[in-house]
């Protein structure tokens, strides 16, 4: 299925300057932001008591602070749900800190209820955080070996520098906005990491065959540009149908999925923008010639033959 005329390319590298200093200051903004606010781990991670109660319009979140407070409870870190209803979450250890809280909301507002309650031991978090981290470290040192057999050193570079962009971007979204960060967000960006070198795998392979088919005197920018522009077709079939998947998620899969939901939405886009705009114009700035994408040896044994 062809949406472009495959005989005119899009520039798209020539807005490569442009795009290095959006993608510093995106970078930058979301390591500031992991750096002075931190993801806002969930009780998967830091343990303790997470409620879900509902409550009528009158009782806002300062009025659920203010009755938790009036029964000596700790305070909680609240957080409103997409139906108006709140999370509450306490840092304690107590399992029945989630009726002390119920009845301290119905002496405030007696139509409130509960609706959920999830405990989290501290020795349950830390062995999740645990697991978490090291799945990450497993996953990208995974990356980072299958690019580096995959293609020569600029290649393997550019490709790892747009997943570190996409994953950075991820969590210091997060962690600017103040979004919960749970196992379910964990696995959506494990999920990206894969995501996104496929498509920069996609991109390269594409021009690796046109650089062995073009003339010796096209420059790489333009041997990158028509590659870029032949693989639009199936980056709008692939992540467009996955997007229609995730936005169903997001629209219709309840609280326990909005999260996940929406970092992979967050994500796929990271990854388009990425994969075209960073994992090239890196390769370029690390010196990519024609002679990355091709084998030397047949090279040499080809130019043999009289």
């Amino acid at each position: 299925m062809r949406f472009f005329n495959p005989k005119r390319n899009f520039r798209v590298m020539r807005h490569r300057g442009r795009t290095a200093v959006l993608s510093a200051v995106l970078v930058a903004v979301s390591l500031a932001a992991l750096a002075i606010r931190g993801p806002n781990f969930s009780v998967d991670f830091t343990g303790g008591t997470l409620v879900e109660v509902a409550a009528s319009a009158s009782m806002d979140a300062a009025g659920v602070r203010a009755a938790l407070a009036a029964a000596e409870l700790p305070e909680p870190l609240v957080q409103t749900t997409s139906d108006g209803a709140y999370l509450l979450r306490l840092q304690t250890d107590d399992q029945e800190a989630g009726a002390a809280v119920l009845a301290a909301l119905q002496a405030a507002d007696p139509a409130a209820e509960l609706r959920r309650i999830e405990f989290v031991g501290p020795q349950v978090s830390d062995e999740l955080f645990t697991a978490g981290a090291l799945a990450l470290v497993v996953v990208c040192a995974g990356i980072v070996v299958y690019l580096s057999l995959r293609f020569k050193w600029r290649m393997a570079v550019g490709a790892i520098v747009a997943n570190f962009h996409d994953v950075v971007f991820i969590l210091g979204t997060f962690s600017l906005f103040g979004w919960e960060f749970n196992l379910a967000v964990l696995a959506a960006v494990l999920a990206i990491l894969g995501y996104s070198v496929n498509e920069s795998v996609v991109i390269f392979d594409r021009v690796r065959e046109n650089l062995r088919k073009s003339r010796a005197n096209v420059a790489i920018v333009e041997v990158l540009d028509a590659s870029i522009t032949q693989t639009w077709a199936r980056t709008i079939i692939t992540h467009g149908s996955t997007q229609l998947a995730v936005l169903a998620m997001l629209l219709f899969g309840g609280d326990a999925l909005f999260y996940f939901a929406l970092a992979l939405t967050i994500g796929i886009f990271a990854s388009i923008y990425s994969s075209i705009l960073i994992a090239g114009p890196v390769a370029l700035r690390l010196g990519l010639s024609r002679e990355d994408f091709l084998n030397p040896t047949k090279a040499a044994r080809d130019g043999a033959v009289v």
